[in-house]
């Protein structure tokens, strides 16, 4: 009996827009249609139908509460574990040589990421400069085993010089080799050495070879995807299905609504966001480097990469090894731009070495293209100076000068400057030309009465 007064009592929470009495009885006509149920499975149902629809509560303001001043967490990972497509382990297996070249920075070669930070700054404004603060410090690194992700959080801005002090203990603790971030040249270093300049304290970040993972990665995937935002390249090229957790410009206005409110919650997806960014960023180097693999044949490498790897190639002068992977480019799948942006790599490199009949080819192929672009402007103008210079062929030389010129009307006013002033140097050659042939012609003929 008591049981079925506490149930009674529920059902009076029933909203009052009718009686009570009616909301009641229309409840259970409704579900009595066919008589053959007991009370008690009424009530049962009853309560049940109130608890599908809970009524929403009444929102109330929010309590300040109290915040912690500084914290610091860190969290491992085991090296079998995988985060998208990758092994944690396999950051350990990227030689010197791999880091230099993405870095483009010979202090490479004598070191690895077993030594090595990565790290990303959250921060207080988008803009930098001395009025920005880093809130909460990311950091990744291998130690005992396991790969670790630590952050420093600054619960309290008046504590900013004991994060800062504690931090440049941390890291002469640590004694990294290196440092790794995704755009930390242009902004989290520059920052962090602000704040440490502001305290008195030296950075020895400043002075470590800093791998910035973004410019590598633009030259090879910057062709391929629409972005290359690093969680971008998390989902696409790690295969992680990550999305953009938080946008940007909403890290700075949740900070400050922690440090009105001391809500927590609003601070605990900045906090991923982070971990995630460091994760993405180990995930998406060891990509990078897996590339320049030596067992590159037994990898799922397509054409777009190959492309993308032949341009860090090419960068810091492994013309070989470039002309190899743009090789192996055009042996795939390439979009139509770079198709030709291959093309004119390699050529170029033929050309340099003098292999012309390469050159030609190269040049040819990109001449086929029916989309106007600068690069198919480019080969009919090599073209044209090959078959002028190289070949003396003046005639063909000219037919290229007029494609070309066709071409670049109203799309590119220096290529049709240049091919105006090539078309009028041919006209003239080949007049001259022309005249020359006609004269040893009659003197022929001459030459020919005189001894009849």
């Amino acid at each position: 009996m008591t049981d079925i007064k506490n149930k009674l009592k529920l059902l009076k929470k029933i909203p009052e827009s009718r009686s009570k009495s009616q909301v009641v009885q229309d409840a259970w006509s409704k579900i009595d249609k066919d008589g053959k149920i007991t009370t008690r499975e009424k009530l049962e149902q009853l309560i049940n139908l109130k608890r599908d629809k809970p009524e929403k509560p009444k929102p109330r303001p929010f309590e300040a509460q109290e915040r912690e001043p500084f914290q610091f967490t860190e969290n491992p990972y085991n090296l079998d574990a995988r985060y998208g497509k990758i092994s944690i382990s396999e950051g350990l297996d990227i030689s010197g040589d791999t880091l230099a070249l993405l870095s483009q920075d010979a202090a490479f070669k004598d070191i690895d990421l077993s030594t090595a930070l990565f790290f990303d700054l959250e921060t207080t404004g988008l803009s930098g400069g001395t009025g920005v603060i880093p809130f909460n410090i990311g950091m990744g690194y291998y130690r005992d085993d396991k790969f670790w992700v630590a952050q420093y959080f600054l619960g309290e801005l008046g504590e900013e010089e004991r994060m800062i002090r504690e931090l440049s203990r941390f890291l002469a603790d640590m004694d990294f080799k290196s440092v790794v971030t995704y755009n930390g040249k242009a902004f989290d270093m520059p920052l962090l050495e602000t704040r440490f300049i502001l305290y008195r304290t030296p950075l020895i970040l400043s002075e470590l070879p800093h791998l910035d993972f973004l410019f590598p990665a633009r030259n090879l995937w910057k062709h391929k995807y629409e972005s290359c935002r690093l969680f971008y390249l998390a989902r696409e090229v790690l295969m992680t299905g990550r999305d953009e957790d938080i946008p940007s410009a909403e890290i700075p206005w949740r900070y400050f609504q922690y440090l009105k409110t001391g809500n927590f919650d609003l601070i605990e997806p900045i906090l991923y966001h982070n971990a995630e960014d460091i994760l993405s960023l180990l995930g998406v180097v060891i990509m990078g480097a897996s590339l320049f693999a030596s067992d590159l044949e037994e990898r799922d490498v397509d054409a777009m990469d190959f492309f993308g790897a032949g341009k860090v190639l090419e960068k810091v002068g492994e013309r070989e090894k470039a002309a190899d992977y743009f090789q192996r480019a055009l042996n795939g799948s390439l979009s139509e731009e770079a198709g030709l942006s291959t093309r004119k790599r390699l050529s170029l490199q033929y050309k340099k070495s003098q292999k012309w009949e390469n050159a030609v080819l190269m040049w040819q192929q990109m001449a086929a293209s029916q989309t106007p672009s600068s690069d198919l402007l480019f080969s009919l103008r090599e073209l044209a100076m090959y078959f002028e210079h190289k070949e003396k062929k003046l005639l063909e030389a000219q037919r290229y000068a007029e494609e070309g010129y066709v071409v670049a009307r109203g799309f590119s006013s220096s290529y049709e400057k240049d091919f105006i002033h090539r078309r009028t140097r041919l006209n003239q050659k080949i007049r001259k030309e022309s005249e020359k042939n006609r004269i040893e012609r009659e003197a022929t003929k001459q030459s020919q009465k005189e001894t009849s």
